[in-house]
């Protein structure tokens, strides 16, 4: 096939994309819901959206977290944050409210974010974790209870591969699969046998088959955690039976969620827990003042009942009393409260089951925030 100079050619993009020189479209950020008072949906306004709305301009997120502040990473691996700011947890090294992205020093080297309620973690390419924000707790994990408003790095693991910040406790999962928990432990949501606080991350008994953790933010502590061999995990406050051991008893150490071994993910909002079955079915239990656990009512249930019929979910994502879902096609779904629009429909109006935001089914990541949504597509 002749190649043409100036004119777009099959062959030629093919040869360029396998060479990595091919531009590829950003993938920018969305977000809807609570604006007011903190500018956390990074829109350079303090005005909630009930619809989503572009945040900045023509750039790629690989990751983005968020609570009344938001943290997020560009695909050149620069760290961004925005909303509130009282204790430093935007990392900017000043206590000041931004509404929109301020990027976090000059570095280009962060991978992952989690936003606590008021604290910040970060694991950087190296392997390395790092934390920022309210420390009262311990939640930071460096030893001491010192505000800090820029990063500070947390021991000196570079194996850290996945981590979860609480309300007020810490939790990160190695390469290896250790699980590593800190801060608050009033109780036992650290899992650890005890209601102590810890100031440094401390091993989570002696397994390292864990895969991924989700810490809740609710007033009282509780903690959900997957293992490699699919089966799931609770521990802390059984308030509202967020712990889906069909009880509402407090425990401080592990105990497991039934007998299966078909788990895949799990969500922790702050009374309530979503997770994935690896068949593409979505499960839920806890609170259900809102309906956030959509099964169409709003009575809570203390163990894992399925969420409607269908078999391709993909991701789930809590924020404190709604939630968010995206299929296997790339549609995003939503519950759960909606005083703030974040559900993204358009309205203000609490839904108990599952409604599809809009039609578009190239939706790529999803975050569900205190009041808020964050969303990427391509």
């Amino acid at each position: 096939m002749p190649s043409y100079s100036g004119v777009w050619n099959l062959v030629s993009q093919m040869q360029a994309e396998a060479a990595g020189n091919w531009p590829k479209p950003p993938i920018p950020l969305w977000a809807w819901g609570q604006n007011i008072n903190y500018g956390q949906l990074g829109l350079g306004n303090q005005t909630d959206y009930s619809s989503p709305k572009q945040v900045g301009g023509a750039d790629t997120w690989i990751a983005v977290s968020g609570d009344q502040f938001s943290l997020a990473i560009r695909v050149d691996n620069t760290l961004w944050s925005w909303g509130r700011n009282s204790f430093g947890q935007l990392g900017l090294n000043n206590l000041t409210n931004y509404s929109s992205p301020k990027q976090v020093g000059a570095l280009t080297n962060w991978l992952k974010v989690s936003c606590g309620a008021y604290h910040s973690l970060s694991i950087k390419t190296d392997g390395t974790l790092w934390a920022f924000g309210q420390n009262n707790t311990g939640q930071l994990g460096d030893g001491t209870t010192t505000i800090r408003s820029s990063p500070v790095q947390i021991g000196a693991l570079t194996t850290w591969a996945s981590i979860s910040a609480g309300r007020n406790t810490s939790f990160g999962v190695t390469t290896s699969g250790a699980l590593y928990a800190w801060g608050r432990n009033e109780d036992g949501e650290l899992g650890l046998g005890d209601i102590n606080y810890r100031g440094s991350p401390t091993q989570v008994g002696g397994l390292t088959n864990w895969a991924s953790v989700s810490a809740g933010k609710g007033s009282s502590g509780a903690t959900v955690a997957v293992k490699t061999n699919g089966t799931m995990w609770s521990w802390g406050s059984g308030l509202n039976g967020k712990l889906g051991l069909g009880n509402t008893t407090a425990y401080s150490s592990p105990k497991q969620i039934g007998a299966l071994t078909t788990w895949s993910q799990a969500a922790f909002g702050a009374e309530f827990v979503l997770a994935l079955k690896t068949d593409g079915t979505l499960w839920a239990w806890g609170q259900n003042t809102s309906g956030q656990l959509g099964f169409n009512n709003t009575t809570n249930y203390s163990s894992p009942k399925q969420v409607g019929a269908l078999t391709t979910w993909g991701a789930v994502s809590a924020g404190r009393i709604h939630a968010v879902a995206k299929t296997t096609a790339g549609s995003i779904w939503a519950w759960g409260s909606n005083g703030n629009g974040q559900l993204g429909l358009g309205n203000t109006t609490n839904y108990s089951s599952p409604k599809q935001i809009g039609a578009l089914t190239s939706w790529l990541l999803i975050a569900g925030t205190r009041y808020g949504t964050f969303a990427t597509r391509s």
